[in-house]
């Protein structure tokens, strides 16, 4: 049975976000709010964590994760980011966008793509994330709460628990946050190319 807690989206409480990075460090499975809609997501090197949200989501090794970063900072560790590619990051993060980029050797492989070694960063604007990766001191390993043969995500946090509630570890509440996916930008290239139109606004990239 999953916990649920109730996080304030504009004062997360310390107490309760440390209680949610101690499942994750425990090997757990949350659903917690971004800037878009409600994602799922583990500790970046939990295998087995990984494997259970492939199984909820009804994945395939093709899908590519997201790392959800907390700023710019932390992507160079795991992603391939040059002068321009950085410039252009920095203008649209945070944000609603999900970015597409060459991984390091940091990157656990069974992250990525098996024919292309890219993956998705993301540094979302929402407060109860920002705390949650400040405690947790590295990314949380991420993927949209898509429920198999659904084309929207869930949005409500007592629908997503009782869908769940014996398949994740948490659920935090943290009120209404979107139901638009993030819009994907592949940058391997040198040409930005939209992938997906989501949240973000994609004027800049056309």
């Amino acid at each position: 049975m999953s916990q649920l807690f109730q996080i304030h989206p504009d004062n997360p409480q310390k107490r309760l976000v440390a209680q949610a990075v101690e499942i994750l460090k425990k090997g757990g499975v949350i659903v917690y709010p971004t800037d878009c809609a409600y994602a799922l997501g583990c500790c970046l090197g939990d295998k087995q964590a990984m494997e259970r949200i492939k199984q909820i989501r009804q994945l395939d090794d093709k899908h590519n994760f997201t790392l959800v970063c907390s700023d710019l900072s932390v992507i160079s560790t795991y992603a391939k980011v040059d002068n321009s590619v950085y410039r252009l990051l920095k203008a649209h993060t945070p944000g609603a966008y999900t970015f597409i980029l060459n991984a390091t050797s940091e990157v656990p492989r069974r992250l990525l793509h098996p024919k292309r070694r890219t993956i998705g960063i993301r540094v979302p604007a929402n407060n109860i994330v920002t705390e949650l990766l400040k405690e947790l001191g590295e990314p949380i390993m991420s993927t949209s709460l898509m429920l198999p043969g659904e084309e929207m995500p869930l949005t409500d946090p007592y629908d997503i628990r009782e869908s769940l509630q014996h398949h994740v570890d948490l659920v935090i509440d943290g009120g209404f946050c979107g139901m638009e996916a993030t819009t994907v930008v592949n940058l391997v290239n040198d040409v930005p190319e939209v992938v997906r139109v989501g949240a973000g606004d994609v004027s800049f990239f056309n």
